[in-house]
């Protein structure tokens, strides 16, 4: 008895024991599950509603324009990258409300640059263009003290030199005989009459014949039918103004010589450029036919008066030509450092960091941050043109940082983000690329017109619209469409 009593005790003990394993085996695995899953669960939710509320709240950038600020994601309306979350820590820690804020990344790829505005001499690089001209001074008419027939020519084309003294044409002159007759019979009379053959003397040098000449005619007794014309300068002929044959009177012009060892350098200068020119500017100038060499010079006199029809006046260099290098009508290129009178410091800026609208000049002034770098439009006062740079009257300070170079994308940034820039002095709505909301005239009549139309539509009838159920082939002909259209979609996308 006892022992079946011990047999049946060891038979039960083994299922109970069993029984309170998958007991305490559930109830662990419930507390676990309890304190894993449940307590996640609501950490879970609790988490998901943080974040629908960060989502609502949340701004969207772009990387490359950090100026797109949207409530959602999306793409860049500029690049069409895609949009990241602004980070908080950082927000919109603008120090001016206008300026716009561009990434280092941002500024590399616009070729942004900048530089600090000084004060310096206010010099500028005037470019003048002129033409060599032959020196007026050394000008000479040629022309003939006897009246006559011209029998030789002795320069019969222009550009040929003659020198001073050198016979350059011979005239048969009748009242020059007639002279030379009573020069001879005074001669008879000489001891008697010194007088008259004296006059008869002064007569033939006032035709300008050389005292030898006169001798010549007194010892052989004999007339000269022709009678030369001698240079009264060295120089290069310019002009011809007679031929052979022609009767010509005392006095007239039958040459126009010119001496070319001394030339002008007349430059145009134009009605704005005239305050910075002054008599004493030095000059560096070349000349189209001499590549190679560059001349110097010294203004030493200006036109006081501008041709009407060109508005320009001329300015003169005076230079040596004793080889003959500078040819009249050459082309000429000057460079003249010009100071502005009066200013012996000024404020100036480049040309490229300059935004001109016609009425106004805006540059765009950097700032540093712990958040970043800021860009604020500036309108300032212009003064006159240095060439490749400007004055400035006022507007910008010395020692501020503006943008030399890639203004035109920060402005482009600014309008984008809706504040102020070259077009739009007041700022504006930023622009994100989508029209969330954006009615225009078009769109409110056309809703007057949907409004109009459900109100007929609901005035003339209050019958409820038929429906139609399409046929199961059709709809499934429909479907195999749109899925393959979808297919081919997805591969031009890829």
């Amino acid at each position: 008895m006892d022992s079946n009593n011990i047999q049946t005790h060891n038979r039960v003990s083994p299922h109970k024991k069993n029984i309170i394993i998958i007991v305490v085996t559930l109830v662990v695995g419930i507390l676990l599950g309890w304190v894993f899953f449940g307590g996640s669960g609501v950490e879970t939710h609790d988490h998901a509603s943080v974040q629908d509320d960060a989502s609502e709240n949340q701004t969207w950038t772009c990387s490359m324009h950090p100026q797109i600020r949207q409530g959602e994601p999306g793409d860049c309306p500029i690049c069409g990258m895609d949009l990241i979350p602004v980070d908080e820590e950082d927000g919109d820690h603008e120090m001016d409300p206008g300026s716009i804020r561009m990434s280092p990344t941002a500024m590399k790829l616009a070729n942004v640059s900048t530089a600090r505005v000084g004060e310096t001499e206010p010099v500028k690089l005037l470019q003048l263009n002129g033409k060599v001209e032959s020196d007026e001074r050394q000008v000479v008419s040629q022309s003939s003290h006897i009246q006559g027939r011209i029998e030789k020519l002795m320069v019969n084309f222009t550009g040929d030199f003659v020198k001073r003294g050198q016979p350059i044409a011979y005239i048969y002159s009748p009242d020059l005989g007639t002279a030379q007759e009573e020069l001879l019979e005074a001669q008879k009379t000489k001891a008697t009459q010194p007088q008259l053959f004296n006059a008869a003397q002064e007569k033939l040098k006032n035709w300008k014949l050389s005292q030898n000449t006169i001798d010549e005619i007194l010892a052989s007794g004999k007339i000269m039918e022709e009678f030369p014309v001698t240079a009264d300068v060295s120089g290069y002929v310019t002009k011809k103004m007679v031929n052979r044959g022609d009767y010509i009177s005392r006095g007239k012009a039958i040459y126009e010589i010119t001496d070319l060892s001394t030339v002008w350098v007349l430059f145009d200068v134009y009605e704005g450029d005239m305050p910075w020119i002054e008599k004493g500017d030095s000059v560096k100038y070349t000349v189209q036919a001499l590549p190679g060499e560059t001349f110097n010079g010294v203004i030493s006199f200006i036109d006081p008066m501008i041709d009407p029809s060109t508005r320009v006046a001329k300015a003169r260099v005076e230079t040596s030509n004793r080889n003959l290098k500078l040819k009249p009508k050459m082309f000429v290129s000057g460079t003249v450092e010009a100071k502005l009178p009066n200013r012996a410091s000024a404020m100036v800026v480049p040309k490229s960091a300059v935004m001109w609208t016609g009425k106004r000049s805006v540059v765009y002034v950097k700032s540093e941050s712990e958040h970043g770098v800021n860009f604020v439009m500036r309108t300032i006062t212009l003064g006159p043109s240095l060439g490749e740079s400007y004055i400035v009257e006022s507007g910008i300070d010395e020692g501020e940082e503006i943008a030399v170079h890639g203004t035109f994308s920060i402005d482009a940034a600014a309008q984008l983000a809706g504040k102020p820039s070259m077009m739009s002095p007041e700022g504006g709505e930023p622009v994100t690329g989508h029209d969330h909301g954006a009615a225009t005239d078009t769109d409110a009549e056309m809703d007057d017109m949907d409004d109009m139309d459900h109100t007929e539509e609901s005035d003339e009838s209050d019958e409820e619209v038929p429906t139609f159920e399409a046929p199961k082939q059709f709809r499934e002909q429909l479907t195999n469409l749109f899925t393959k259209y979808l297919e081919m979609k997805d591969a031009y996308v890829e």
